[in-house]
Order: C-alpha cells, then structure tokens, then sequence
C-alpha cells in the first residue's frame, strides 16, 4: 500500500511544476491565413484557431488592427484551460487590391501576451457592368 501511495505521489508531482502558479497560455493552430484571390465585394471573413494550452483561464484583452479595413472580433468570456476559442477577422473587400495586414492580440498568457496574426490575399476588380 505504501508503495501504491508512493508511486501515486510521484505520478501526481510529474503533471504540476512545484513553485509554478497556474497560467493561462494560448496557441493559435496558424499565425497567417492566405484568402488567395477574394471576388469584390465577397467573403472576407476568417476565424483564427487557439487553444488555452496552459493551467489557468485565459482571457483575451483585445484585438486590433492598424486600419478600419480589417475588423477582428473575440469572446470577452474566459477561455479554460484546455478549451479553445476564436479571433473571427472580417476584411472590407469592397476595396480593390492586395491585402497584408497585421492584427494583434493581447491576453493573460504568461509567455506570449501580444500575438501578431496576419491576413494576405488579393481583392479582384469588380466585375465589369454587363452591356
């Protein structure tokens, strides 16, 4: 029996790290999403992946970009541990061009606070008017 208790104690020790406190880590499945070529005026709408790979809630601060163009959205509700979640970015294709832009994203992970997601692709022009 002591050695069952024994071999349960070093089992338990193995999966916490003594002295550490919880904390939230978060992994995002990819950092950049290439929509390729998007029709004008079409969907430009993606969902980044993550997961909270660490011991505590985590919770997402905020989301930007660096222009009105690219519009990310988040839970504002904790994420648990080993749960996963989204950051759904929604760019403008009414505009006609290539895309490059950063989106960034702060939260309580003890690692990596501010994650710096990409989108890219290229928007075509609007279809010509049928004559």
């Amino acid at each position: 029996m002591l050695v069952t208790s024994l071999a349960f104690a070093g089992f338990a020790q193995q999966t916490e790290v003594p002295g550490e406190a919880p904390h939230a880590e978060i992994y995002f499945e990819e950092t950049v999403h290439d929509f390729g070529a998007l029709e004008y005026k079409g969907n430009g709408t993606y969902e980044f992946q993550f997961s909270n790979t660490g011991t505590a809630p985590l919770l997402i601060t905020n989301a930007t970009s660096t222009c009105g163009c690219t519009v990310p959205s988040y839970s504002k509700e904790p994420i648990a541990p080993g749960e996963k979640g989204a950051i759904t970015v929604k760019y403008d294709t009414s505009r006609q061009g290539g895309i490059n832009k950063p989106i960034t994203v702060s939260s309580n992970a003890k690692n990596n606070p501010s994650v710096v997601l990409y989108i890219k692709g290229e928007v075509k022009a609007p279809a010509a008017p049928a004559q």
